[in-house]
């Protein structure tokens, strides 16, 4: 008993540490997010609130962290100019989070299942490298492009190689000097310090360069004015003075809005790609789930839509579960929902009680604890085990890599998927049908078997195999093996055994009841002899 309470506490311990650091990696996003969606800045903390609260309560995911998401940062704020308010936008949340609960109740989260291995490791894959890419920036102190931005082009139409080259121009002296530190005390705890001293296992990395980056921030601003921070080089979050302040910056959505048309179709926009984006990161994040625990993906789409519903409510964002502070949890040593919860009530009660300490917060410094992140996502040696397996693998997994780093997620998942199709398609096409060549009593046949599944898409190779037998030959068709074969396919067979006489071609099929016939020879003989089983035939 006393052994199973120490790894409980232990447990809890590593949630804590891990919802520290998850805290000051979803702070940023969530302003960032709010910011490019063209909302209320303290929209996205409310959606990280809920995220972490709410959702983490309701969700079935252990690992998994809710919040907003720079996906759907374009829809938001297409959406806000549509429809005219920002109150008017919230009954579209509040409405896309009932949605979602319906499609967890229909069981739709079975969506989740037909995603190939190959992409989602490439989706995970593709994310770690376009976190360390859009990290750079940051790291040097160039803070144009949006924390949390996954797209490889902008709002502002920018690209992720575009804002690395005017990074060269525009770097800063203070955020390079806490990059450089940053790494060193990450490098160092990691490669030394974690595994000599259990003091370090304790207190994470990630936390010390958070206290030293507010520290080089207090001191460069009080003494070192060349070495200054600028506004956007640091953590931006809004300042409430009062309780009554705090509360003003909670909105209500609209409801005299109810009888817009506009309102329901953007609602379901919502619905459909926060819950696209959801399964995908509950596949990715069980995939990278230390115990290999399964989450229910029907559970995680009501969690997300009581979140979304509640988020609407109070004025948030929309939330799904991202794979950035999912994966944030994972590396940094969560373990269960605790950490998402703590996460969320760290969110709350910091932005009430340390907002202004919060704000020294360097975002260099947040980039370095993301570089982690990203590397551990974007292994080296994935990529070398998703070679090994061959391309019918590899070219999905690549694929889907290459998509998001051009694109955006949900683009560069469809083209991976693409792929994958292509392959699987191909693979389906080659193995429709085998084909023996036998012998019986002096007479030479050729035996063609038909796969387990045979689709339509099997009619062309299927179709020109029959049409390349020879003149006087005897084939057997044999269907005995498969479990399905499709209309198409038996009407080919059918047409052929129809014609075959023209050619000379002795038929027969077999396991196919509707089309099961014998050959002219077969005929022939019965005729003359007899049937073989006939008691006459048999003396």
């Amino acid at each position: 008993m006393m052994k199973l309470g120490n790894l409980q506490n232990h447990m809890i311990l590593r949630d804590l540490y891990a919802s520290i650091v998850v805290f000051f990696v979803a702070l940023p996003l969530c302003l960032g997010i709010a910011m490019a969606s063209g909302a209320p800045l303290f929209s996205g903390i409310i959606a990280g609130i809920v995220g972490g609260i709410i959702v983490g309560m309701a969700s079935g995911s252990q690992l998994g962290v809710s919040g907003p998401a720079a996906g759907l940062a374009v829809i938001v704020l297409n959406a806000i100019a549509t429809l005219g308010s920002w109150e008017a936008f919230l009954l579209s949340v509040m409405l896309a989070g009932v949605l979602q609960i319906g499609m967890g109740y229909l069981r739709l989260g079975a969506i989740a299942y037909y995603f190939p291995v190959s992409v989602i490791k490439g989706m995970l894959s593709g994310i770690g490298l376009v976190i360390i890419l859009k990290q750079i920036p940051h790291a040097l102190g160039y803070d144009r492009d949006f924390e949390g931005d996954l797209a490889f082009f902008s709002p502002d139409g920018e690209s992720t190689l575009g804002y690395l080259v005017d990074t060269l121009y525009d770097v800063s002296p203070a955020a390079i000097l806490v990059t450089v530190i940053s790494m060193s005390i990450l490098l160092l705890w990691e490669m030394v310090l974690y595994k000599k001293y259990r003091i370090f296992q304790i207190l994470q990395g990630p936390l010390v360069v958070v206290a030293i980056g507010i520290l080089l921030s207090y001191l460069f601003d009080e003494y070192i004015e060349s070495l200054n921070f600028e506004t956007d080089d640091l953590v931006n979050l809004p300042v409430a003075l009062s309780i009554q302040d705090f509360a003003g910056q909670f909105t209500f959505p609209d409801f005299s809005h109810l009888a817009n048309p506009e309102i329901y179709f953007i609602a379901l926009v919502i619905a459909v790609i926060a819950s696209l984006e959801t399964l995908l990161c509950v596949e990715a994040t069980d995939k990278l789930d230390p115990l290999k625990r399964v989450t229910s993906t029907n559970r995680e789409l009501v969690a997300q839509g009581l979140g979304n519903t509640v988020s609407g409510l109070i004025g948030g964002l929309p939330v799904t579960q991202v794979i950035v502070r999912s994966s944030a949890n994972i590396t940094f040593g969560g373990r269960t929902k605790l950490s998402a919860i703590f996460h969320g009530v760290l969110l709350l009660i910091c932005v009430i009680v340390i907002p202004g300490v919060l704000n020294m917060i360097p975002l260099a410094s947040l980039a370095c604890i993301l570089f982690v992140v990203g590397y551990n996502l974007a292994k080296p040696s994935l990529f070398k085990a998703m070679y090994e397996l061959g391309w019918t693998q590899f070219a999905p997994f690549i694929a889907t890599v290459i998509g998001i780093l051009l694109t955006d997620l949900l683009k560069g998942i469809g083209i991976g998927m693409v792929v994958a199709i292509f392959f699987i398609l191909r693979s389906n096409l080659k193995t429709d049908y085998e084909l023996f060549h036998e012998k019986n009593d002096g007479v030479k046949k050729i035996r063609l078997v038909l796969a387990e599944d045979v689709s339509f898409l099997n009619k062309g190779s299927i179709g020109k195999a029959l049409k390349e037998f020879e003149p006087d030959s005897w084939v057997i068709i044999d269907g005995s093996e498969s479990k399905y074969i499709d209309h198409d396919i038996i009407e080919i067979i059918r047409d052929f055994t129809v014609n075959a006489h023209i050619r000379d071609i002795n038929v027969e099929v077999i396991g196919i009841p509707t089309l099961e016939t014998k050959s002219r020879y077969q005929r022939i003989m019965e005729t003359r002899y007899g049937r073989p089983d006939s008691p006459a035939v048999k003396s």
